[in-house]
């Protein structure tokens, strides 16, 4: 299987966002304290990068 640009940028969305969901679910539901402000801010991050991988499918 011959993997393009397009074919990665669609895997790391995916990575990053299955990544970003785990973030956000440990800062919910194990971090009570400041630390789960800071796993909600960079899984919340994780999800725009993502979205810009997303935007950049087919463009680069």
């Amino acid at each position: 299987m011959a993997m393009n640009k397009n074919t990665v940028l669609g895997y790391a969305t995916l990575i990053m966002i299955i990544m970003g969901v785990l973030l956000v679910m440990l800062a919910i539901f194990k971090y009570d304290e400041i630390a789960g402000y800071g796993f909600g801010a960079v899984g919340l991050g994780f999800f725009s990068i993502a979205w810009v991988f997303n935007a950049l499918k087919g463009r680069v």
